[in-house]
């Protein structure tokens, strides 16, 4: 039996209640993606400053100050995802493609009067998908040496006969659920010292075993030359596993699904055309689904070993408010200076998780639903980080439009709780370990050659909201099962936009290419080297409105 010591102690240690969520699942939801119209996306937008399109309630709510007309648009979308995985050379993809229905809004503008201090005030709806989940990943290859079943014996260390035989172990609150599956499969044991334990050694037939004089096992008492033999104990303070020396990954693969739509209602006023103002109250609605298979040859290729199946879902809604300024600091400049802050989302989640174990050592699928009843629910509170956004917008006659953004949010500020108020200890201090700032930079120009057609382009540049040590971290009694986890690095978004309008019929083209590296991990363990992986999308929007 295979037993490599890991320094997990940093990455297993007891939460105060059963945790299922973990960081990496927040920050999925947490951080948005640039979607909206087609003219906002086609300006990467950047148009924080510059306003008068429905989707700078999201950013800037004082952009809809700018407008003076009615508006209503319909956003349709075409999004085709590829990830790709590099093993040591080993190199799978896959990719997903879809049809979207993106963004639908409406603005209501109600002039006062052209001699008054307050020129307009404006009334805006717009729903869009703030955050598509849409990823499958798949990897397979050689490992290294290292296992998962060294993470799942981890997390048993400690535990005794007496936690074992103590009822249902799915739904005792003192064992995981990874450490579940691999005692129920035959995975994992405690190891044999010959320092004396609570629990003496036994065989298939209950005989107490011994170490000879060479420190294999046996079950005579006496040794070749007469001389006892050393009693043998069990060590359930660290456990080890069937793992051989060269474990190989037959298979991973995951899918993960659902998304977050996004509903702002705004008002916004416009003070002597030089001082625009909103407010901005968005309600979220979160559906993230997530499935893993992860395929183990233990004892090496062609060996035996064991399947996981990991089922997670998170879903729930939340709130939050957004403040937005624009200035025209010079009364005959076009120079425009956007200021906006978004409080955190305040959401309310609940997290369900099933997990199914098929293993070689044993005749019987271990499947949680059975065990349990169905899926594990367990609810909790997400505030995600405070947003601070600076914009820079300048026009030129009515040919010329430019427009520069600034955003900031610390994700290591993003606080879990339980439904009753208490914090979760363990999920924010992981959150401050592993996670950091983010900052985002926009560009965008869009130019007419002619009164009627514009010509568009933007660029986005996003930090990663990981640290570079950052991993995935399971409490001991941690009811996730899915081990694996993926450090994003920086991203780059490059867009391009056509617009065309006549009277008061505007159409918007916009293509949207996304493209990010990631260290990708099946599951955390010292010295582990991370899979390289290269994530892309490529969308194409069309928007249809109507001003008047």
């Amino acid at each position: 039996m295979k037993t490599k010591i890991l320094t997990l102690a940093c990455a297993l240690l007891t939460g105060a209640g059963a945790a299922a969520q973990t960081i990496y699942d927040a920050a999925t939801i947490a951080q948005k993606d640039l979607n909206g119209t087609a003219r906002f996306v086609g300006m990467g937008g950047a148009m924080g400053a510059l306003g008068g399109d429905i989707s700078t309630m999201g950013t800037n709510p004082a952009g809809i100050g700018i407008y003076r007309s009615n508006d209503v648009m319909a956003t349709f979308g075409y999004s085709l995802t590829g990830t790709e995985i590099n093993n040591a050379g080993t190199l799978l993809s896959a990719d997903k493609a879809r049809w979207n229905f993106d963004n639908i809004g409406a603005v209501i503008s109600t002039k006062i009067g052209n001699q008054t201090t307050l020129r307009y005030v404006n009334f805006g709806f717009n729903y869009h998908k703030a955050k598509s989940f849409y990823r499958t990943r798949s990897a397979a290859g050689d490992l290294g040496g290292y296992t998962q079943l060294d993470v799942i014996a981890a997390q048993a260390d400690g535990l005794t006969p007496e936690h074992w035989g103590n009822g249902n172990i799915f739904n005792n609150n003192d064992i995981g659920w990874l450490s579940a599956l691999g005692w129920e499969g035959y995975l994992i044991s405690p190891t044999l010292t010959d320092q004396p334990t609570d629990y003496r050694a036994q065989d298939e037939h209950g005989n107490p075993l011994f170490f000879d004089a060479n420190g294999d096992l046996t079950s005579s008492p006496t040794g070749a030359d007469g001389r006892p033999n050393a009693p043998a104990y069990d060590d359930y303070g660290f456990y080890g596993n069937v793992a051989g020396a060269y474990p190989y990954l037959r298979e991973f693969r995951s899918y993960e699904r659902g998304g977050v739509d996004q509903y702002d209602l705004n008002v916004s006023f416009n003070v002597n055309d030089r001082v625009y103002l909103g407010l901005t109250v968005g309600i979220y609605d979160v559906d993230y689904s997530k499935y893993s298979l992860y395929n183990e040859d233990s004892e090496g290729e062609g060996g035996g070993g064991y399947m996981l199946e990991s089922h997670n879902n998170i879903s729930g809604s939340g709130v939050d408010v957004k403040f937005g300024v624009i200035l025209r600091p010079f009364e005959y400049s076009p120079l425009r200076v956007g200021l906006a802050v978004h409080t955190p989302v305040f959401y309310n989640l609940s997290y369900s998780t099933s997990a199914i174990l098929t293993s070689d050592y044993t005749n019987q699928v271990i499947d949680t639903y059975n065990y349990v009843d169905g899926d594990m629910w367990y609810d909790f509170r997400l505030r995600t980080p405070w947003v601070f956004n600076a914009s820079l917008g300048y026009t030129v006659g009515s040919s010329l439009a430019l427009g520069a953004e600034y955003e900031y949010a610390d994700y290591s500020g993003m606080d879990f709780s339980y439904p009753e108020g208490g914090s979760m200890d363990w999920e924010n201090n992981e959150a401050g370990l592993c996670l950091q700032g983010v900052h985002t930079l926009r560009l965008g120009a869009e130019f007419k050659p002619v009164p009627s057609f514009s010509l568009r382009a933007g660029y986005n540049y996003t930090t990663s909201a990981y640290k570079g040590d950052a991993y995935k971290a399971l409490a001991v009694n941690s009811l996730t099962t899915d081990t694996d986890f993926a450090n994003l690095k920086s991203a780059h978004t490059v867009t391009l936009g056509l617009g065309y309008h006549t009277g008061s019929f505007y159409a918007d083209l916009a293509y949207k290419y996304d493209t990010y590296k990631a260290d990708f991990y099946p599951f955390m363990a010292e010295g582990i080297q991370p899979m390289k992986e290269t994530d892309s999308r490529s969308k194409v929007l069309l928007t249809l409105g109507y001003r008047f």
